[in-house]
């Protein structure tokens, strides 16, 4: 029995490596591949073109939350799914994403008229067609997450991103301004969905059974409420600065969001690839989820803090060598978003623990109150300008983390002791590190140079600290590597 409790064990541990190991590469290739499509496209677009679009970004991002239901991780959450349970969420999915395109689609003059700009109602009605897309891929994708085929579904992106990309980049090439953007993103989901539909092999029966899908539904539409409370969050910026501050400030948000988000979501990809799923299958023994848990978290936050914060660093020399003036004052607003990026990974980690553990309600309620205090704090500061909006936003989501910590020890026993010691470590080095990046380069004037020795020099010292103080969880990635390799 210990034979095979081991076995078992290191199964996992390889999957989960495999997983995350998959979803890093993937995910830092695919950002790689759209930041150069990125900064071809913002070369060629202007900050009220993005403005524009991402006034609208809210609505899509809601209703493809909708639509999705929450049934990817309520299907990964059972152990073994039945036919008939993906078939009625296959069935349920398409119902309410065609209705859903239906209603947004007459809605679309309401939303222009919200923002004043009649533009947006054509816009509005092809950017939504992305939601209407991913109800056909839902399932697919479910059965690609719940079975950790990281591989393929790495494949799907990479995909996308690369088709999608080109098609973006030479539109706004031929001066299609905010078409580009909007075409690209819609593009994206298509062909994601058709690469699911390749790798999964799983297919949809004409019953009409539904009764399957509405059991689910009271874990599934926690998490989709959840996920919405999450877009109204990740979103408000737009909406307010849409409609208050005008298309060129919302433009230079995005933008800075975007790189930001770009950088974070490389890190999170393999959190959100492997974490559920993981912790799904060792909920039984509390004190190996602990363990497991641990582990991802270190992890993380080894990769998180230097990835995102020498970003931040860097982050107005990199937006001046790409994009160009026009827009750099959307560096000071990523080196501060990059501060809530590195953060996002642990967010996600501790979203996932209360899923995992059956608790879909506890991180709904605590998504929803960090919502309300995002919003109420926003609507307070808007008249101030866009500065003050971000500083609270980044210090809010930051300090949350003490929330989402106290719920893990409600659930899992794991103390804030044990938090902190897995975390500070890797904070504290990496803001050393920075710091005498900051001070050995501070007189250099060529940006180039600038931009190159602050990232050689960071990297070569935080990999050296790492190394001589003896970190366990890099030394194991390097084993892990090269055994793979």
């Amino acid at each position: 029995m210990y034979l095979c409790r081991a076995m078992e064990e290191k199964s996992l541990k390889e999957r989960t490596a495999g997983g995350m190991l998959w979803g890093g590469v993937s995910n830092g290739l695919m950002q790689l591949i759209g930041a150069i499509f990125g900064i071809v496209l913002l070369r060629h677009i202007t900050p009220e073109d993005q403005g524009k679009v991402a006034m609208l970004n809210i609505f899509a991002a809601i209703a493809s939350a909708l639509q999705e239901s929450g049934f990817i991780a309520a299907l990964c959450n059972r152990k073994e799914p039945t036919r008939e349970e993906y078939n009625a969420v296959f069935w349920f999915n398409l119902m309410v994403s065609a209705s859903l395109y239906i209603i947004l689609w007459f809605c679309a003059p309401l939303i222009a008229d919200f923002y004043g700009k009649p533009e947006l109602i054509p816009l509005a009605r092809v950017l939504f067609l992305g939601f209407l897309f991913s109800g056909f891929g839902t399932v697919q994708r479910a059965y690609l997450f719940g079975h950790l085929m990281v591989r393929q579904t790495s494949i799907c992106s990479l995909t996308a991103m690369i088709l999608s990309g080109i098609i973006g980049v030479t539109m706004a090439i031929n001066d299609f301004a905010y078409w580009a953007i909007v075409t690209q993103a819609v593009s994206f989901v298509l062909i994601t969905q058709l690469m699911a539909w390749y790798f999964s092999p799983w297919r949809p029966t004409l019953s009409f059974n539904l009764a399957p899908a509405w059991k689910m539904f009271g874990f599934s539409s926690k998490l989709m409420l959840t996920n919405i409370v999450n877009i109204c969050n990740l979103h408000a910026f737009s909406v307010l600065l849409g409609k208050y501050l005008g298309d060129y400030t919302a433009g230079i948000y995005t933008t800075a969001r975007g790189w930001d988000d770009k950088a974070s979501s490389t890190i999170n990809g393999m959190v959100t690839s492997t974490s559920q799923p993981t912790l799904a299958q060792v909920t039984d023994d509390i004190g190996r989820y602990r363990q497991v848990f641990r582990k991802m978290l270190r992890f993380i936050c080894f990769v998180s803090f230097p990835a995102m914060l020498g970003l931040g660093l860097v982050a107005q020399e990199f937006i001046l060598l790409t994009v160009g003036e026009k827009w750099r004052e959307s560096a000071l607003i990523l080196s501060l978003l990059c501060i809530h990026g590195a953060f996002v990974p642990i967010t996600t980690l501790y979203s996932n623990l209360t899923i995992s553990r059956g608790k879909s309600g506890v991180n709904m309620g605590c998504t929803i109150a960090q919502c309300l205090a995002v919003w109420a704090g926003l609507i307070l500061l808007y008249p101030k300008g866009l500065l003050p909006m971000v500083i609270y936003f980044v210090a809010l989501n930051v300090a949350w983390l003490a929330i989402w910590q106290w719920w893990a020890w409600r659930l899992t026993g794991l103390t804030f002791q044990e938090a902190l010691k897995d975390i500070m470590p890797f904070l504290l080095f990496t803001l050393a590190v920075l710091a005498v990046t900051w001070w050995l380069t501070c007189g250099i004037t060529d940006l180039w140079l600038l931009l190159l020795s602050r990232i050689l020099i960071a990297a070569v010292l935080y990999g050296g600290i790492m190394w001589v103080s003896g970190a366990k969880i890099m030394r194991e990635a390097i084993q892990y590597l090269a055994r793979k390799k």
